[in-house]
């Protein structure tokens, strides 16, 4: 037996320094498109989602398809960072669902720059403090995050990419079993998705809500009889331990992240456009605006509309359509929309965000 494992180590070994080989030959490729491309942007969502999407399909296992994209995820941020250093704005603090996003899309390879506001994580992009700026724009069960939409009226800059990240939520402390705690420490969104949970596991202790999961894993770390929810990055943050993990009620709770930046996206095959509209103040006026969709063959995957602050009762009505602006059937349908809508503004088309 220990023949035999001696035998597959070396073939590891053997595997890796061909792995490294051909993961510097990558590199240089990308080094030297990135100087074919002169000025131009290193980061390409359209092209990356490209990428990602087929090393997925060729996955064939024991890796899953889901493994092999976060390492390929990592080997583009290396790669990228040899082109151009980025340097990202989400909202902080560190260790939170936000961070998670950016790393998710990004990887790791690049500066991650903490913002207190949604408004500063705009304005950190919009003045190229920052390349890119990733928020958070919609939650599955609590619905859209209304400061990201309201902002992306008045930004120039433009959704080139989003992530879908699964919230999931874990018990975390510097030590014990759950029902040693007696305080246990979130965001008030985190205590409400784990109530159940919470009921059953932890009925005496005291829920404390806190400003971020960061924070509340930043306590935990402080007190013995105190644990945290949160995601995972916020247990390796403060150098928690996980003692139950994904503890929220509702399994398939997301939350939608769009990436913000200059410049817009080319099609990527797989691709969605976000925009805002209004509509006159007569009847049928909605559904005037939507027709062209339909008759254009265009699916909507979601339209909500919310209050324009004029103060005169008027509303913007938020659209995701799938497909991308560039492509004939989206761009006539836009066309018509545009000729009947007091005012449309395309936010931007971009590659679906895979779960």
């Amino acid at each position: 037996m220990s023949d035999d494992i001696a035998r597959r180590r070396a073939r590891i070994d053997a595997i890796d320094e061909a792995l490294v080989r051909l993961l510097d030959e990558r590199a240089e490729h990308a080094r030297e498109i990135g100087k074919l491309k002169g000025a131009g942007p290193a980061h390409h969502p359209e092209r990356e989602a490209a990428v990602l999407r087929h090393v997925a399909s060729v996955a064939k296992g024991p890796l899953s398809s889901e493994g092999v994209t976060r390492i390929y995820t990592e080997i583009i941020s290396a790669c990228r960072a040899l082109e151009q250093p980025l340097a990202i704005a989400f909202l902080g603090p560190q260790g939170t669902f936000s961070e998670m996003a950016l790393y998710k899309h990004f990887g790791r390879s690049v500066q991650a720059l903490a913002c207190a506001s949604i408004d500063e994580v705009f304005r950190k992009a919009e003045s190229g403090a920052a390349q890119y700026a990733v928020v958070p724009v919609e939650n599955s069960t609590e619905g859209a995050i209304g400061r990201s939409l309201d902002l992306l009226l008045a930004t120039p800059l433009k959704i080139c990419a989003e992530v879908v990240l699964r919230v999931r939520q874990n018990l975390m402390a510097k030590h014990g079993a759950p029902g040693e705690f007696s305080t246990v420490y979130s965001h008030p969104q985190s205590l409400a998705q784990c109530h159940v949970w919470l009921s059953q596991n932890l009925p005496r202790a005291e829920r404390v809500p806190v400003a971020s999961n960061a924070e509340a894993a930043r306590r935990a770390s402080e007190e013995d009889a105190a644990c945290a929810i949160g995601p995972e990055i916020a247990a390796e943050r403060y150098g928690l331990a996980i003692l139950a993990a994904g503890i929220e009620d509702d399994a398939k709770n997301m939350t939608r992240f769009q990436v913000l930046g200059q410049n817009q996206t080319t099609p990527s095959g797989r691709d969605r456009t976000s925009l805002a509209m209004t509509a006159n103040n007569r009847p049928g006026a909605v559904h005037e605006l939507i027709t062209p969709f339909a008759r254009h063959g265009v699916s909507m995957s979601r339209i909500e509309s919310r209050p324009a602050r004029t103060g005169q009762w008027e509303y913007y009505f938020y659209v995701d359509l799938e497909g991308h602006q560039d492509e004939p059937r989206v761009a006539q349908a836009l066309a018509e929309v545009r000729a009947k809508a007091p005012f449309v503004k395309v936010f931007g088309s971009y590659p679906v965000g895979e779960f």
